[in-house]
């Protein structure tokens, strides 16, 4: 009997789809990982043990944080690349490694847009500029009045170009017209510690990371980047009263390999959204002033773009050149 080759291809086909079926409908079926592309402690570190804690109980399948630090995210993320698409590696990637590197690193070993399928977005986490109990500085005003006094003088410190704190003040430099001298650490920890200890002026801490330190009364709260105050910190003005139109925050979200099969990503898209409407994880990250915010892997993909297209125009202006 003769069967011609385009059967033989469509049976094939069918059969391949058929599978990629039952694959969903059985995920997950053993332990996911989650790659945080930084060291522990910093903020995205902390949004990932919370989200894995939780999605474990949705899925019902361990997760397992995995810290990849180095190269302000690009070594976590070139791990994610190169797993295996199955659905059981992942990374709670954040703004640097996926929109910030590709301006910054000459000779980026992953295309963003190309490696990396985003799944679900999960939080927009603004920084807070945090100085010394001891500082002189009260106001925004009184931080930009020195910075132009003394041009190139005063210090911020950050995580490394690309970072929160380096984004945030990259911002401010282009807005306010000013120069300061960044001091780059390995990772946000020893970055906030620097403002403790005086070592350097000021800080822009991702929020979720740097609350801890108000709370204590171990640092000052300056500013917070959100478009408007936030109801955990009412008392701290937002950036934008003394600088219009200033909004700067930091999103994480999760991502798979690009190859990953879409039936997968639809499930995965769905254990996230559910798990970060969860009310345990909605308590958690609203007591760090955190709003959960999910959606398709579409609306974080177009997040992805607005984004790149507006802090390469900010990287521009303010003079960061690729290393």
């Amino acid at each position: 009997m003769h069967i011609s080759l385009k059967y033989l291809f469509a049976l094939a086909l069918h059969c391949l789809l058929a599978l990629q079926v039952v694959w969903a409908d059985t995920y997950p079926n053993k332990p996911i990982r989650i790659i945080v592309p930084y060291e522990p402690g910093g903020g995205v570190d902390i949004m990932a043990r919370l989200l894995g804690r939780n999605l474990s109980q949705v899925a019902n399948q361990n997760v397992i944080i995995e810290n990849r630090p180095g190269g302000g995210g690009v070594v976590g993320t070139q791990a994610l690349v190169l797993a295996n698409p199955d659905g059981y590696s992942l990374m709670l990637g954040s703004t640097s490694p996926v929109v910030i590197a590709p301006f910054l690193v000459k000779k980026l070993s992953y295309n963003p847009s190309k490696d990396l399928q985003p799944i679900c977005l999960i939080a927009i986490n603004p920084a807070v500029l945090l100085v010394n109990n001891n500082s002189k500085f009260n106001t925004l005003k009184d931080i930009i009045a020195e910075a132009k006094a003394h041009p190139g003088v005063l210090t911020f410190s950050s995580s490394g170009i690309g970072g929160t704190s380096h984004l945030a003040a990259s911002l401010l430099k282009v807005m306010a017209d000013v120069e300061m001298q960044h001091v780059a650490y390995k990772g946000t920890g020893p970055a906030t510690l620097a403002v403790l200890s005086g070592e350097v002026d000021i800080t822009f801490a991702d929020l979720i990371a740097g609350i801890k330190f108000i709370k204590n009364g171990q640092l000052k709260p300056i500013a917070i980047t959100s478009k408007e105050r936030m109801p955990i910190l009412d008392s701290v003005p937002a950036v934008s009263e003394t600088i219009p139109d200033y909004a700067a925050g930091v999103w994480t979200g999760i991502f798979a390999p690009a190859k990953t099969p879409p039936e997968i990503i639809t499930q995965l898209n769905k254990l996230v959204n559910k798990t970060i409407k969860s009310p345990e994880m909605m308590k958690s990250l609203n007591a760090d002033g955190v709003s959960p915010i999910g959606g398709t892997p579409q609306e974080f993909a177009k997040l992805i773009s607005d984004e790149s297209d507006r802090w390469g125009d900010v990287l521009k202006k303010s003079g960061v050149a690729a290393e």
